[in-house]
């Protein structure tokens, strides 16, 4: 991101009018699976989502069809319970507040109409049955309002049922595809009585790969910047990475190789013993990451994320029209900062103070993300003061924590983590070795856009009565990573507040042993 872009960016948030809270309006996603039923309920306040409460339980619909697409009355039945489960939270909620859609099973079961009559019966909102190619667009704009990415992004989701594949440009679908094979109905397929074998397993591989090779020639010719999955097989890939391999969870076909060696090595589900796997997930893990490896084949990923967003996301978000903004951090910043009652101008003093220093700033340890970190810089000094709503006193840790758990739609984890540790350390005294460790991110570089903070906050503590200086030239000594800030002539004689509060800025880094000095 250019800098002229954080510039933009942050005087459109600081210039946006503030007319109050507005009043809040609740609502509520359901996704029908053909493995697990999710809901989630929320409430649009202030132009932003905030998820009040998720509820999620293995109904496992598709284990339910038979040879003839016949849904039994047991899996009705378990449907039927979660749905009536689901109404009890649901008391109050008027129908258009509520969208509920079933995917794969029930769009391939016969009898689904004898479903939803047996669930009308407890559960009083309609139930829309969508189309492969919708479920699709559905789960890309679920991700597409939840992750980072800008750009053409391929997004994989790998449900019980069936498997969709999407291609897109920010938020708009190029390519969609839905191919009947899922975690559930390979379990039964392949793996119906839990036993693992290289032959089994390479079975459901080769099946997967015949259903989608015809699509290889044309995703490959659109292309892609990001590749993102999502969805329960891929979430559990993604822990089971975390716990076994590597920290920052990235799937890619190396670390699937070494996943499936490790699966091969037990003989039944019972006996798969991995970091991350949950005990519920093993029957669903085995033949989804068969899918997974199949995937990867086709499509020749290097690389893959896992989205915390999927189609339930994308139904909740489909209730609000108002949500279809080109940048979702700074939708997610506005209502924050409306949410918070943030001081504006404050925020873009400070704001335009780190603009001026990162401008300058080029010691990266890894400049690839140069651009992420400098806006990630940006958004730690739009929103450092969210924690004044809770007290003055330890305005850092409030704001941290505010911002380490409140939803983030637009930053992944990692991101999040380094947004709230950079205003945990933007005041007062620290210890180096307090910063967390991040999988993604050098230590050296976070340690640095901590120092761009503290002095962009230092430079404008004293709020209105500070004169801003509109020249401040940063020079770093590359060996010995030695600050020095040169102002205009007479502008620290003018500011005297300014130069206390860079001179205690200068004891506190001598603390960590980084020199800093001004003029």
């Amino acid at each position: 991101m250019k800098n002229d872009t954080l510039r933009v960016k942050a005087t459109a948030l600081s210039r946006s009018s503030f007319h109050g809270i507005s009043e809040a309006k609740e609502i509520a996603a359901i996704d029908l699976g053909s493995n697990s039923f999710h809901m989630i309920v929320a409430r649009i306040v202030n132009g932003s989502i905030q998820v009040l409460s998720r509820l999620k339980r293995k109904v496992q619909l598709a284990a339910g069809l038979d040879e003839n697409n016949l849904l039994d009355q047991a899996a009705i039945t378990r449907g039927v319970n979660c749905l009536s489960l689901f109404a009890e939270r649901l008391q109050g909620f008027s129908p258009e507040n509520v969208n509920v859609v079933g995917t794969y099973t029930l769009r391939s079961a016969v009898n689904n109409q004898e479903f939803l009559r047996q669930a009308q019966a407890v559960f009083p909102y309609p139930i829309r049955i969508i189309s492969g190619e919708t479920e699709a667009e559905m789960i890309y704009a679920g991700v597409s309002h939840t992750q980072p990415e800008q750009g053409r992004k391929l997004v994989i989701d790998i449900g019980g049922g069936s498997t969709e594949m999407i291609i897109g440009d920010n938020f708009t679908p190029l390519l969609v595809n839905s191919r009947s094979m899922g975690c559930v109905s390979f379990a039964q397929q392949f793996f119906s009585h839990g036993e693992i074998s290289e032959e089994n397993f390479y079975q459901a591989r080769e099946t997967a790969l015949s259903r989608i090779q015809d699509l290889a020639v044309e995703y490959k010719q659109h292309g892609w910047k990001h590749v993102l999955g999502s969805s329960g097989t891929i979430k559990t890939v993604h822990q089971v990475i975390m716990g076994n391999i590597d920290s920052d969870g990235i799937i890619t076909a190396g670390r699937l190789d070494l996943l499936i060696e490790r699966t091969l090595k037990s003989q039944h589900f019972n006996q798969l013993k991995l970091i991350g796997l949950n005990e519920e997930r093993v029957d669903v893990f085995v033949p989804g990451l068969a899918i997974l490896s199949a995937v990867f084949d086709t499509f020749d990923i290097e690389q893959m994320r896992y989205s915390d967003g999927a189609l339930r996301e994308g139904v909740m978000y489909s209730l609000e029209s108002n949500f279809q903004v080109s940048n979702i951090r700074e939708r997610t910043a506005e209502g924050l900062a409306e949410q918070f009652d943030i001081d504006r101008e404050q925020a873009q003093r400070v704001t335009e103070s780190a603009i001026l220093l990162v401008k300058q700033f080029t010691n990266w340890q890894v400049p690839e993300q140069a651009e992420e970190l400098k806006e990630i810089l940006l958004w730690a000094a739009l929103l450092h003061e969210v924690g004044l709503v809770i007290n003055h006193k330890n305005l850092q840790r409030h704001s941290a924590y505010i911002l380490a758990n409140i939803e983030l739609p637009g930053f992944d984890k990692e991101q999040q983590n380094l947004l709230a540790t950079l205003v945990r350390y933007q005041i007062n005294y620290f210890k180096l070795e307090e910063i967390g460790h991040f999988s993604r991110y050098h230590f050296q570089d976070i340690f640095n856009l901590i120092r761009l903070l503290r002095i962009a906050i230092a430079l404008n503590k004293s709020r209105q009565a500070t004169e801003c200086a509109e020249s401040i030239t940063l020079t770093i000594e590359p060996h010995s990573n030695a600050w020095f800030l040169s102002f205009d002539e007479n502008y620290l004689r003018d500011n005297p507040l300014v130069e206390n509060d860079l001179a205690y800025e200068r004891l506190q880094m001598k603390e960590q042993g980084a020199e800093f000095d001004f003029k």
